[in-house]
Formats: C-alpha cells, sequence, structure tokens
C-alpha cells in the first residue's frame, strides 16, 4: 500500500495510488484503469488493488456510467452513440440500458436543441439535403424513431 523504492533508488507509485491519482481527476471504469495501468503494474496486484477500492466506494461503473452519460448528452450525442461507447469502455450492456433509461435526459429535447444548433429552424429544401441531416442525427446517436417524432407537432418530418 505504501509506497517502495524500487532497484533505481526511485520510488515506486503503488498500483493504488496510481489508480487514486486517475481516480481523482474524473471517474473511470474497472477497464479502462485496467488498460491505463496494466503495463505498469502485474495483473493480480492490480486487479487486487481495484477489487480493493470499488469495495471502499472509491471505484464505481455505475457512478462512471452516469458520469459518462451526462458529459456525452450536453455534448449533443444521442442514447445509442452513448451506449456504444460505454460498451467500449467495458461497461455491461445491462448496465449501460439501465443508466441510460433512468436517467433524466430529455431525449427528444436533446435531439431538437442539436438540429436547431447544427441546421437552422429552416426545413430541408429537397430530399438530399434531408438525407443528409437524417445521416448526421443517426450518426450522433439518435435512432430513427426518436428523429421521425422530431416534428411530431407538424405531422411530418419536413423540418429535418
Amino acid at each position: 500500500m505504501s509506497e517502495k523504492a524500487g532497484e533505481s533508488g526511485v520510488a515506486r507509485v503503488s498500483p493504488r495510488r496510481a489508480a487514486m491519482d486517475l481516480l481523482a481527476r474524473r471517474e473511470h471504469s474497472r477497464r479502462e484503469l485496467l488498460d491505463k495501468l496494466g503495463g505498469r503494474f502485474p495483473a493480480a496486484e492490480l486487479a487486487a488493488e481495484l477489487d480493493q477500492l470499488r469495495q471502499e466506494g472509491l471505484q464505481s461503473d455505475l457512478r462512471f456510467a452516469e458520469s459518462f452519460v451526462r458529459s456525452r448528452a450536453l455534448r449533443g450525442f444521442g442514447p445509442q452513440r452513448i451506449a456504444l461507447e460505454l460498451r467500449q469502455r467495458g461497461i455491461a450492456a445491462e448496465l449501460a440500458a439501465q443508466v441510460l433509461a433512468t436517467d433524466e435526459i430529455d431525449w427528444r429535447q436533446q435531439l431538437r436543441e442539436l438540429n436547431e444548433r447544427r441546421f437552422g429552424t429552416r426545413p430541408a429544401a429537397d430530399t438530399r439535403e434531408r438525407a443528409r441531416r437524417w445521416r448526421f442525427l443517426q450518426q450522433r446517436g439518435f435512432g430513427t424513431d426518436l428523429i421521425r417524432t422530431l416534428n411530431s407537432g407538424s405531422g411530418d418530418d419536413e423540418g429535418i
């Protein structure tokens, strides 16, 4: 748990200290910590320290996922893209779905704001422009059903 002097006389940072340094900056998933610290420490020692941090409540995949969802949603990304990015960071699909479902984000409002910020309030001039807008919104992680509801008040989706 304490720092030890290595052969070169330089203090060796413990896996716990290295993980705590990363967690002090922002939340990390367990897999992110394993990826970042895996080359510096023996796997068994690192895994044991990460287990201990989890038991102490200092590392939480749930907390990481909640923070990540809020952050990405504020940057204009939709639920499908965020779920994919969470899985890439080692968060189980079930946990990602749970956080996306319980988080208090109005995805329709997020979509409206992104659409207006990117394209303004004018409807698409033609089919080609409409398709370009759909592709952009889908790449950002908004599903087809959600995009369709963008102009549900008008009865069509010509504004996309």
